[in-house]
């Protein structure tokens, strides 16, 4: 095919995109939206197609930009955000039914319908694509903050763990990398319009600007790659065990056999023991039980304690216990304990409790909507620093062990407090027993990836059952374990103390992202309202550049 005919079959492509856009705006908006959610949720583990998540946005950033009214982009970024919670958060209801589910996705669609407000606004400024990229971040932002402190599940970054954009969590955490991935969408968008419209000038102009930054953005990240630490790098190894110890069935009675639960992991445990008097596995330093190990409060039972002060005796180490504690007032902690022998150490209270499940906000209101309401628990949240100190077991001072339990390690503060305290090392300990066979697991997994990179720290996942995993510095895993079946891992990990620039800039880079996100949409909305135009606002088929 000669070059004057592939100019005009791209011509007629683009007249034929043309038309359709013409003749039915809102179908081809929705269309995009919809398409839009589905690759960001494409970009999610367990898949691995972390690269579509910006072609997501770039769609995205198609059907809501436009000189139509603020509330058109609301809708078409509601409908495209219902395209990517839906499909990424059906666990949330595997045991309770399809209304918590369908809730909390709408509720974090609000948040993407905002963005297509916010996009329309500023989609008419100099520089708009930069823009744009601000608004996602503002209103991720708010999605991790407001309601009932937030829910950042599904920010852009825990998508990123397999992919170029991940090391720039060491510069700027999770927020940066979200921006990252959003901004290379809306400059790709960018570039489409330009094309869409045949502005030659302005396609060279485009390519250009498009072909740079986004060589640059996840070039950069590639680039970071090489400087973050290797999977031996620190200060002193220390060698950690983390047990999975299983749970007699599945769903939100796993905690009836509460009893079978801590023996699972003491009998898990115990075969470590042998393996290790075998010669068979390395003698390890610290022990790390997952959350609700032991649902029966071993500082109140006296056999739940015996059995614990047993294994660890008999493993020679310090276990990390993730263990539901009573209050005096019939409130909960959810804590992990450092049991050593027959000695009682340091603890961490989970200080993010996850509304809806641990706590129930408004109980006699929201026990209209499900039968289910009345089995959220009392748990209150800690107000420690996250960490705790492990003597281990072969010697040498204590180990300062960051600990996010669960749902903490989705949220930035967490692990920040960890590592202001001197954390030298991660752990999330977490149970997914009640989310069954589905993608959560893997999703936070994803997500400690993103940590352990942010930080510059090795981390430990113990899951009671599975997805268990060590993860270096850098973000790879080193060693995971298969779902629902006893197991345990040993690995030899090194103590750091130096910190990255995330952690000594800590939520600074994300504040800055937001306040500029939040200006342009204050500017955007004066200018908007002091220049607008007598005659009627352009119909949603329009396309601008």
């Amino acid at each position: 095919m000669s070059e004057s005919d592939s100019s005009g079959t791209r011509a007629h492509s683009i007249d034929a995109i043309r038309g359709f856009w013409t003749h039915h705006p809102v179908l081809g908006r929705s269309l995009l939206s919809v398409a839009a959610g589905l690759l960001i949720f494409a970009s999610f583990p367990p898949r691995t197609c972390w690269y579509l998540a910006p072609l997501g946005i770039t769609l995205l950033t198609l059907a809501v930009r436009g000189e139509g009214r603020p509330r058109g982009g609301f809708g078409y970024g509601m409908l495209g955000g219902l395209a990517f919670f839906l499909p990424l958060l059906p666990w949330t209801g595997i045991y309770v039914g399809p209304v918590p589910w369908l809730g909390l996705s709408a509720a974090c669609a609000v948040y993407v319908g905002l963005f297509g407000l916010a996009a329309r606004l500023v989609g008419g400024l100099p520089g708009w694509p930069l823009w744009v990229a601000t608004a996602w971040s503002l209103t991720e932002w708010g999605r991790s903050s407001f309601p009932f402190g937030g829910f950042p599940w599904g920010r852009l970054a825990f998508g990123q763990a397999d992919g170029w954009y991940l090391p720039l969590a060491m510069l700027g955490g999770a927020p940066l990398v979200s921006f990252a991935v959003a901004l290379t969408g809306t400059l790709l968008a960018a570039l489409a319009i330009r094309v869409y419209r045949r502005d030659a000038r302005g396609l060279r102009r485009g390519i250009f600007a498009v072909a740079t930054l986004v060589v640059i953005i996840p070039g950069t990240g590639v680039i970071l790659r090489a400087a973050l630490p290797a999977p031996d790098d620190g200060n002193r190894p220390i060698t950690v065990a983390a047990i999975q110890g299983s749970v007699p069935r599945l769903g939100l009675d796993f905690n009836a056999q509460r009893r079978a639960v801590l023996d699972n992991h003491v009998r898990r445990t115990e075969e470590l023991a042998r393996a290790i008097d075998a010669g068979q596995a390395p003698r390890p330093d610290v022990v790390i039980w997952p959350e609700n190990s032991s649902d029966i409060d071993p500082l109140r039972n006296s056999d739940a304690a015996a059995e614990i002060t047993a294994v660890s005796r008999r493993v020679h180490a310090p276990i990390l216990v993730g263990a539901v504690l009573v209050n005096d007032d019939d409130t909960t902690t959810n804590s992990v304990l450092v049991w050593d022998g027959d000695r009682v150490g340091e603890r961490h209270d989970k200080k993010i409790v996850q509304p809806f499940g641990e706590y129930l906000p408004y109980r006699d209101f929201f026990r209209h909507f499900s039968k289910y309401a009345d089995r959220a628990g009392y748990f209150v949240p800690g107000h420690g620093d996250g960490v705790v100190h492990a003597t281990p077991a072969r010697g040498g001072p204590p180990v300062a062990i960051g600990v996010a339990t669960c749902y903490e390690v989705a949220f930035d503060r967490a692990f920040e407090d960890s590592l202001r305290a001197g954390a030298q090392i991660l752990t999330v300990p977490t149970n997914n027993a009640t989310f069954g066979r589905s993608e959560m697991t893997y999703q936070q997994l994803a997500m400690s990836r993103v940590r352990a990179v942010e930080h510059g720290r090795a981390l430990v996942v113990s899951a009671t059952t599975g997805v268990s995993a060590i993860i270096a510095a850098d973000g790879t895993v080193t060693q995971q374990t298969e779902q629902f079946v006893p197991a345990a891992l040993v690995a030899t990990l090194p103590l750091r103390d130096a910190t990255t620039p995330a952690t000594r800039l800590g939520p600074l880079p994300e504040r800055l992202l937001v306040v500029v996100g939040a200006l342009a949409v204050g500017v955007a909305a004066i200018r908007r309202r002091t220049s607008r135009p007598a005659s009627p606002a352009p119909a949603e088929g329009r396309v601008d550049a």
